[in-house]
């Protein structure tokens, strides 16, 4: 059952209070920070410390084993999954696996963000998968609009890629994710990318970033389990290969520093739309800073 490139099965989300909800998701929360532990626990999810900070032992972690902990401000939570691929697959014996960030959420319902108590994040948030349903293998957030982005930002800080190409200021669909990203990422990067994917995807994911004109966003994803390993074994070797060619000190910028958690970013979006059923879900930008959880 292989989707048509770029569509998705969005189905309006119905389900029941978490109190239904059998025990079959295992969800990590990434985290800089030690003092998110309680309140990372109480949401049910399992917390992972990156950065440099000292965590507790109930913190996993990207340092132990097989890893690539010290490229973390390059690939950003991507060294956490390179850690999972290497040491820990077989570990995760739930039937679902998901990763949320401190500040960014799955959530069942939409809710405002300025205004949510940590109780009421804990019941909207996504911690646990409607059981036995076969409708979907992935679900990613709600898809991000580049056309929407604030075109008067754009405009102060890209003022000359406007003028060379000044369609994109009257026809929202020429503002395409390739379009995107060589604004804020880098002029011809992500073609340069592209050219060392494998040749499966290669021309398919060509086609997606100069056609589609949004994708879903933050690497946050939720999907079956068996599903992990077959998409690390294609993206790692990938950002790898991309390595000889951007290089890590030579970086300059967050936009170019973490240039491959962002490729990744637009990949993992083609990636399981093209190949497996995919729900969308909300996600709450919602820093666990703001609550003081006793």
């Amino acid at each position: 059952g292989l989707i048509s490139l770029g569509s998705a099965v969005r189905i309006r989300l119905s389900l029941p209070k978490k109190s239904y909800y059998m025990n079959n998701l295992s969800m990590y929360c990434l985290t800089l920070e030690p003092s998110h532990e309680k309140k990372i626990i109480d949401l049910n999810y399992i917390p992972v410390g990156l950065g440099i900070k000292k965590f507790s032992n109930n913190f996993l972690n990207d340092k132990s084993g097989v890893n690539i902990s010290e490229k973390n401000s390059y690939y950003g939570e991507y060294t956490f999954h390179y850690w999972i691929w290497k040491n820990y697959l077989e570990k995760i014996k739930t039937e679902w696996v998901g990763f949320c960030q401190y500040r960014k959420f799955f959530i069942e319902e939409k809710a405002d963000r300025k205004n949510i108590s940590f109780d009421q994040l804990k019941n909207i948030s996504v911690s646990s998968i409607k059981y036995n349903t076969n409708d979907y293998d992935c679900i990613l957030g709600s898809q991000f609009s580049v056309e929407n982005y604030k075109l008067m930002k754009i405009f102060k800080k890209h003022f000359f890629k406007f003028l060379s190409k000044p369609l994109v200021l009257f026809v929202k669909n020429k503002r395409t994710i390739k379009f995107h990203f060589d604004l804020f990422h880098g002029e011809g990067n992500l073609d340069h990318a592209i050219d060392l994917l494998n040749d499966e995807d290669k021309e398919d994911f060509r086609k997606f970033v100069n056609s589609k004109t949004s994708f879903n966003p933050h690497n946050m994803f939720i999907c079956k389990t068996k599903l992990l390993n077959e998409y690390y074994e294609i993206v790692f070797p990938w950002l790898k290969k991309c390595e000889e060619i951007f290089g890590h000190k030579q970086l300059k910028g967050y936009g170019m520093q973490r240039i491959y958690g962002f490729l990744a970013e637009r990949f993992l979006s083609y990636w399981f739309l093209k190949n497996y059923r995919v729900k969308e879900l909300p996600i709450i930008v919602k820093d666990l800073s703001d609550y003081n959880v006793l």
